[in-house]
């Protein structure tokens, strides 16, 4: 462990969605790497206090840690390059800022002060990043700033980075930036320039700039770059287009990025990386030994990919486990409401996956799906909704139960074998209020998933308000589903099987804590499923 802990700030200029989060997890994972602690942060300029009541089409997934902290997405990426769970504390909001100021001066705290940005605000975030550092006892922080630089949301946050760097030694601030081309062989760098000096107008000067493009950057280009905006050339770096995001932390080694990050935080120079694991599971999702496994996830947020990224991902680190490759489509849950022959969208698929999600839209496309799965032993996963869609379709189709529904479709359903948490009856407020994270589940011995996972107590992320009811369990058991996770608590199902060929579902996200060097059990024995009905076509 280092002396004292360093900092890194990353900022975004000239647009959004550069992906400040994929380039912080590359960097925090060549620093790992090279046996550093380092763990990443993140403020999101909103004032919601936490992404849990934002709508997916608009900010992508809601992701949820092991302590309950709905985030956002961003949070997913540093665990699956890092493999590691982070603490809530490494997601700062502007409402919790707020939130947590306007509390204090309730309480008197700042008696015969004026509370204002600075320094009471700017104080408070300083406090959560140093707390942070010294309660994980990280070596680097990492701390992405959302948002672009230049917008009214994430001023007061890069004052409080500017403070940051006057008050701490070894503080490097990272600008990732666009370099746009009007034509081939065109780039434009004033954008870049004129960003540069917007934060040189806030007191931030830039240690380091990294280039997203159309096309490589050029020589020319980063001369510029280097020019204008204050820099050395080689601390000028190219961020291009890659084949999976898994990639960009061997280009940027190959650029030695870390020389000139060891330079500036006084790290040793001659630290080897230990990147041989993550290089060949890379080589895997890019050239991978067999033909693709072809996989639909029937959805209803399907107009934005990134409402659904850690299932998509999770599908990803398990194909480079099998050494695979992976063709995924998406399928939009009213399709197949509206279709009078579902297996024309669904036939060709060697697995068929139902992702979570809450209201009625097409919910009766995914109950279509799961039955054409069942019924045509196309092998099945579904993810919390997925698992309690698994459910009334079996009570339908299997028990006979005419009408089964979910509570949250249907109050008036004559079989709710779905119904709310007795603890969520009397909750009023939305934000913070599901069923979060992680829970211990036991499973029954000689279960599909007890083979996947290999023990018996295991411990997944939840984010729900519904459950199977209750009253219905011995009828679904009888009829042949096979209940094989339990939270023993309070005797709740989290995952179920079919007896008869592959149907599993889990109540939890298992897809949350799914990493490249460590896939999600579930998925990889729904991979292997599909892999095995492959060969026997």
């Amino acid at each position: 462990m280092l002396d004292k802990t360093r900092f890194i700030v990353i900022a975004g200029s000239i647009m959004s969605g550069l992906g400040k989060g994929i380039v912080t997890s590359s960097i925090a994972k060549l620093l790992q790497a090279r046996g550093y602690t380092a763990i990443p942060m993140k403020f999101d300029g909103y004032l919601n206090v936490d992404c849990g009541t934002m709508n997916p089409l608009r900010h992508g997934e809601v992701f949820v840690l092991d302590d309950g902290t709905e985030v956002d997405m961003d949070f997913g990426t540093y665990e699956r390059f890092l493999n590691i769970s982070l603490p809530g504390a490494c997601s700062i909001t502007g409402g919790k800022l707020f939130k947590t100021i306007i509390e204090k001066e309730r309480r008197g705290e700042y008696l015969g002060m004026d509370v204002q940005i600075v320094p009471q605000l700017t104080d408070e975030i300083k406090k959560r990043i140093l707390e942070v550092g010294q309660t994980s006892k990280a070596d680097i922080v990492l701390i992405e700033v959302g948002g672009t630089v230049g917008d009214l949301e994430n001023g007061y946050f890069l004052e409080a980075m500017r403070q940051l760097n006057s008050e701490h030694e070894n503080v490097v601030f990272i600008q990732l930036t666009y370099v746009p081309s009007l034509s081939p062989g065109e780039q434009k760098t004033k954008p870049t320039q004129h960003a540069t000096r917007l934060l040189q107008s806030l007191g931030i000067r830039s240690d380091i700039i990294i280039t997203r493009e159309q096309e490589k950057l050029d020589a020319d280009s980063r001369k510029k770059i280097s020019l204008y905006c204050n820099v050395h050339e080689d601390a000028v770096f190219d961020d291009p287009w890659v084949s999976t995001v898994y990639e960009l932390p061997l280009i940027l080694e190959k650029q030695n990025i870390y020389a000139t990050l060891a330079k500036l935080l006084d790290l040793k120079k001659d630290k080897e990386a230990n990147l041989e694991e993550w290089k060949k599971r890379v080589n895997r999702i890019i050239k991978p030994k067999d033909a693709p496994l072809k996989i639909a996830i029937v959805g209803k947020y399907t107009a934005v990919k990134d409402a659904y990224v850690s299932v998509r991902e999770a599908l990803v680190h398990s194909a480079a486990e099998l050494n695979c490759g992976l063709e995924i489509s998406w399928v939009e849950s009213i399709d197949l409401e509206e279709s009078n022959d579902v297996s024309k969208l669904l036939s060709g698929y060697h697995g068929i996956l139902v992702p979570g999600g809450y209201g009625s839209r097409g919910i009766e496309g995914k109950i279509n799906a799961i039955r054409y799965a069942r019924e045509n032993g196309v092998p099945y996963l579904g993810l919390c909704l997925g698992m309690q869609l698994m459910v009334i379709e079996f009570a339908r189709n299997v028990c006979g139960l005419e009408g089964a529904n979910s509570t949250e479709f249907d109050k008036k359903t004559k079989y709710p074998v779905v119904a709310l948490l007795q603890e969520q009856k009397h909750v009023s407020k939305m934000g913070g209020t599901n069923r979060l994270g992680a829970y211990e589940c036991k499973l029954k011995k000689g279960s599909k998933v007890y083979a996947a996972y290999g023990k018996e107590v295991v411990s997944e992320r939840h984010r729900h308000r519904w459950e199977i009811n209750s009253d219905y369990k011995q009828k679904l058991e009888d009829s042949g589903l096979i209940i094989s996770g339990i939270y023993e608590d309070e005797d709740i199902a989290e995952i179920v099987e079919w007896k008869e060929g592959f149907g599993i579902a889990a109540q939890p996200h298992v897809e949350l804590k799914s990493r490249l060097e460590e896939p999600a059990p579930m998925f990889l024995e729904f991979m292997k499923a599909a892999k095995k009905g492959r060969k026997m076509e």
